[in-house]
C-alpha cells in the first residue's frame, strides 16, 4: 500500500463522497452533519445550536473524517432480522471489529441465556423485566455500571443517580482507561482536572507542544488550528515515538491554499523511547534552569514546591536523562531554545502520556515545564489534554465517578431527599478484577465496548463471562457482545444523539457545553437512553417494593434532568436555563486567565517526578505501544487500512529497520508476538520510522499482550511500554 506524503487532502474528500453514497446520498449525509447536534466523535467539540460543522467561535466547515465515519455508521442499514439466528456467539467471535460494526444498526432487544449459544430477539417488556430482576437479585456490592463518553449528560446523570439509589458506588466511565491520569495529574497541579484553556487561547498561542498524541488521525480538526498557528509565525514541536506523516504535513480540505499546496505542521519532530517522556521533559527543565530561563516572579507569586523541584532537576545526571529519553542532549537543548523564545505556549497531550504505569507523573512533568516559564494562568498559555469521546468529560462532570465530589453528593441528597451510599466505589479495572473473582453478579454498560477497552483480553473475557447478567445499551454490535457475555446477556438498542426525541447536552474538552436538538429516529425499535434507564429503574423499584425515592416517570423528561444537574453540579447552573435560552456556555472556574487556582492556597504546585525505573533491556525484547489507526475511533474500527502509515491490514507490528535486521526477520514475514500476558501468532513484520528497540501494534487487537499493570494514582492501565519478544 502506498504511503501518503501528507494527511487530509483530496483522499479525505473522495472518502467523504464514498461515505455519502453509503449513507443514502451525499446531500442526505450533509443535512445530517448540519443538524443542530454536537459532533459524535472527539471531544474537540463542534455543532450544537449554531448548527453542525460550526465551532464555539462561530467558524463554519468544522468537520473531519471522524465525524463523517460516525455519522455514516449511524445512517447505515439495520441489522438483518435473521442475523442473530444465523450466527452463534462462537461465530461472532470470528468477526473482526469492523465486520461487527458494519453488520448494521440494532433495532430489537437481544438476549442470550445461560444455555444459549446465540442471541435471540425478545420484546422490550421481556428485556426490561429480565434486567430489573437480575439487578434486584444482586446485592449492591455485586453490581457495577460502566459509561461510555458517547452518551449524554442527561443519560449519564440519571444512570449514576439510579445506581447510587440502588445502593452502589461502583460507577465508572471509559476515562479510567484513557485520560483519568490527566484528570488526577492536573488536579494535583491546579486543583481542576480539565483543560486550563479555551479554544480562543489555542488560536492565540505562539508555540504548541504536542506530546504523545496524533491529532492528524484522532482529532483532525485540530490540524486546521495548527496550520493557522504556523501561518501566523508560531511554532509546533511534536514529541512522539512514531513518525506520523500527518504531523509533518497536512492538507486541510476546507482551506484552499492548504488543500492545493499542503501545509507543514511542525518545526521540530522528536522521537523519544516509549516511556521516555519524563526524562526528556526533565532534560528540557534542566536546560532552562541552567540558562536562567524561568519566570521567577510567577514562580514566587503563584506556585509552591519550586525549591524541591529545582533541586531535584539540578541533581539529575545528563547520561541518565539521555539514556532514558532515547534523545541526545543537543535535541533536548533545541526544544528548550524554542520554548524559551515563546511568549504564549500551550501543551497538548493524549494517551501517549497517560497510558503508562507513571501516567500521572507524565502529566505532572508537563505541568512542571509550563509552570517554570509562567505558561499557565494567562491568555494563550496553558495545559490541554486531547480527550477522545465527545462527552467523556461531561459524564465525569455530572457524577459518573466512583466517588462523588462532596458538593455533588450533598446536592443530590438535598435536592432529591435521598441518602446515598458511602461505601467506597470501585474503578473500572477493580470492577473487572472483582468480576474475575466471581464477585460481580450484574454489570450495566451504557455504550462503549468494555471488553475491547481492557488490557489482558483473555482475562477480560473470563471476567465478563463470570458475571451473572451483563446489560449493554448499544447502537451497533462490537466485540464486547461476542466476547464479553455474561451468563445472561441483554443488548438493548438505543438511539443515536441526532435521533433523540428530546434535546441532550455534551461537554467538550474545552469545558464548553453544547445543546443537541436530536431529530427523527431512523429506525423503529431503538429507544432513548434516558427512556431505557427510567424503565429499568421503575421495574427494579416494583420488584424491591417500598415507596420510590424518585418519580422515575418525571425523570424521563430531559429538561427535568437538566434542572437537577443545575442544582447539584457546580459550574453547570446555566444548564437549567438552556432549554429556554438555547445559550450554550463555558463552565466557570476551570480555565485560568489569571494566576489564581482552586487549590487550598490558590497556588499551582510543582511536583518532584523521578525518572521511571524500567525492566532491563535484552537483545530479544522490544518496548511495545498500542495505537489507533486513521481508520478507527477508540475501539470502533471503520476501515481495516491505515492509509497514513501505509498499512492495508491491522495484524502487523511496526518496527525499526535495524531491529528487523538484528533479529533476522523478513519484511511481511509472520511472527508470533509474546508478552508475559499472552501471544498473538501470524503477525506481519513491517518497517516504520520508530526508534530502535521500540515497536507498535494496533489497539484493541493487541490488548491480548497488555498486562493489567496500572498507574497506582489513576487506575489507568499501561497500554504503552509493554515488554514483548518475537518468536
Amino acid at each position: 500500500m502506498r504511503k501518503f506524503t501528507a494527511g487530509g487532502g483530496w483522499p479525505a474528500i473522495w472518502y467523504t463522497l464514498k461515505k455519502g453514497r453509503e449513507a443514502g446520498g451525499v446531500f442526505r449525509l450533509y443535512r445530517a452533519l448540519r443538524s443542530k447536534n454536537a459532533c459524535k466523535t472527539c471531544a474537540l467539540g463542534m455543532g450544537g445550536q449554531r448548527g453542525g460543522m460550526v465551532n464555539e467561535r462561530g467558524r463554519p466547515l468544522e468537520v473531519c473524517k471522524k465525524s463523517i465515519q460516525a455519522m455514516a455508521a449511524d445512517m447505515a442499514g439495520r441489522l438483518n432480522d435473521h442475523f442473530a439466528d444465523d450466527f452463534s456467539i462462537e461465530q461472532l467471535r470470528r468477526f473482526t471489529p469492523r465486520e461487527l460494526e458494519q453488520a448494521g444498526r440494532l433495532t430489537v432487544p437481544l438476549h442470550k441465556g445461560p444455555l444459549d449459544d446465540r442471541y435471540r430477539p425478545v420484546s422490550w417488556e421481556q428485556a426490561i423485566d429480565g434486567v430489573a430482576g437480575a439487578l434486584a437479585a444482586a446485592s449492591p456490592d455485586e453490581r457495577f455500571f460502566y459509561f461510555s463518553g458517547r452518551s449524554s449528560n442527561e443519560a449519564g446523570f440519571l444512570l449514576q443517580l439510579f445506581a447510587r439509589i440502588s445502593g452502589t458506588n461502583n460507577v465508572n466511565n471509559c476515562s479510567y482507561y484513557c485520560h483519568q491520569a490527566s484528570g488526577v495529574g492536573l488536579t494535583s497541579v491546579t486543583g481542576s482536572g480539565t483543560a486550563t484553556v479555551v479554544l480562543e487561547d489555542v488560536e492565540q498561542c505562539d508555540l504548541l507542544l504536542l506530546i504523545g498524541a496524533n491529532p492528524s488521525s484522532n482529532h483532525p480538526r485540530l490540524m486546521k488550528t495548527i496550520v493557522e498557528l504556523r501561518r501566523r509565525g508560531g511554532k509546533v514541536i511534536v514529541i512522539n515515538p512514531l513518525r506520523e506523516v500527518g504531523l509533518e504535513r497536512f492538507r486541510v480540505p476546507s482551506d484552499v491554499r492548504s488543500l492545493l499546496f499542503g501545509s507543514r505542521t511542525c518545526d521540530l519532530y522528536v522521537q523519544p523511547n516509549i516511556g521516555g517522556d519524563i526524562a526528556l521533559l526533565a532534560g528540557v527543565a534542566r536546560v532552562l534552569l541552567e540558562r536562567g530561563d524561568t519566570a521567577d516572579a510567577f514562580i514566587h507569586d503563584a506556585t509552591e514546591g519550586w525549591d524541591a523541584f529545582s533541586a531535584h532537576v539540578r541533581g539529575l545526571d545528563w547520561s541518565d536523562i539521555t539514556r532514558a529519553a532515547g534523545v541526545d542532549r543537543a535535541t533536548i537543548e533545541q526544544i528548550a531554545d524554542i520554548y524559551a523564545r515563546s511568549e504564549r505556549t500551550i501543551f497538548c497531550w493524549a494517551m501517549g502520556l497517560t497510558h503508562h504505569a507513571h501516567g500521572v507523573e507524565n502529566v505532572q512533568a508537563v505541568a512542571n515545564l509550563a509552570l517554570m516559564r509562567g505558561m499557565l494562568g494567562r491568555p494563550g498559555r496553558g495545559l490541554l489534554p486531547l480527550r477522545g469521546h465527545s462527552n467523556v468529560q461531561g459524564i465525569g462532570s455530572v457524577g459518573v465517578t466512583p466517588q462523588l465530589k462532596q458538593a455533588i453528593f450533598d446536592g443530590i441528597e438535598r435536592s432529591f431527599d435521598v441518602t446515598l451510599p458511602t461505601t467506597p466505589g470501585l474503578d473500572t479495572l477493580r470492577c473487572m478484577e472483582q468480576a474475575h473473582d466471581g464477585r460481580m453478579r450484574f454489570a450495566c454498560c451504557l455504550g462503549g465496548n468494555l471488553y475491547g477497552s481492557n488490557p489482558d483480553a483473555a482475562y477480560a473475557a473470563e471476567a465478563m463471562n463470570r458475571i451473572g447478567t451483563v446489560v449493554y445499551l448499544s447502537t451497533t454490535l462490537n466485540t464486547g457482545h461476542a466476547w464479553g457475555t455474561g451468563r445472561d446477556t441483554y443488548i438493548l438498542p438505543v438511539r443515536a444523539r441526532d435521533e433523540e426525541d428530546q434535546a441532550t447536552t455534551q461537554e467538550s474538552m474545552f469545558n464548553y457545553v453544547r445543546l443537541s436538538a436530536g431529530g427523527p429516529p431512523r429506525y423503529e425499535g431503538p429507544r432513548s437512553e434516558v427512556e431505557v434507564i427510567a424503565s429499568i429503574a421503575e421495574a427494579w423499584q416494583a420488584r424491591v417494593g417500598g415507596p420510590p425515592p424518585l418519580d422515575w416517570t418525571s425523570m424521563r423528561a430531559h429538561d427535568r434532568i437538566r434542572e437537577a444537574i443545575a442544582k447539584v453540579v457546580p459550574g453547570y447552573e446555566a444548564i437549567g436555563r438552556i432549554d429556554a435560552t438555547k445559550e450554550e456556555f463555558q463552565i466557570a472556574g476551570r480555565t485560568f486567565h489569571e494566576p489564581r487556582f482552586p487549590t487550598d492556597n490558590g497556588r499551582a504546585k510543582f511536583h518532584v517526578v523521578n525518572l521511571p525505573a524500567f525492566a532491563a533491556e535484552t537483545p530479544k525484547t522490544l518496548r511495545l505501544m498500542t495505537m489507533r489507526s486513521e481508520g478507527q475511533f477508540n475501539t470502533v474500527v471503520y476501515e481495516e487500512e491505515d492509509i497514513y502509515r501505509g498499512q492495508e491490514r491491522r495484524d502487523v507490528i511496526l518496527m525499526n529497520d535495524a531491529d528487523i535486521e538484528r533479529m533476522d526477520l523478513a519484511i511481511d514475514g509472520p511472527v508470533t508476538v509474546c508478552s508475559e500476558t499472552g501471544t498473538i501468532a501470524g503477525v506481519r513484520v513491517r518497517a516504520h520510522d520508530i526508534p530502535a528497540g521500540n515497536a507498535a501494534m494496533y489497539y484493541p487487537e493487541a490488548n491480548t499482550l497488555v498486562p493489567r499493570t496500572a498507574d497506582t494514582k489513576s487506575g489507568t492501565p499501561a497500554f504503552k511500554n509493554v515488554r514483548v519478544w518475537l518468536e
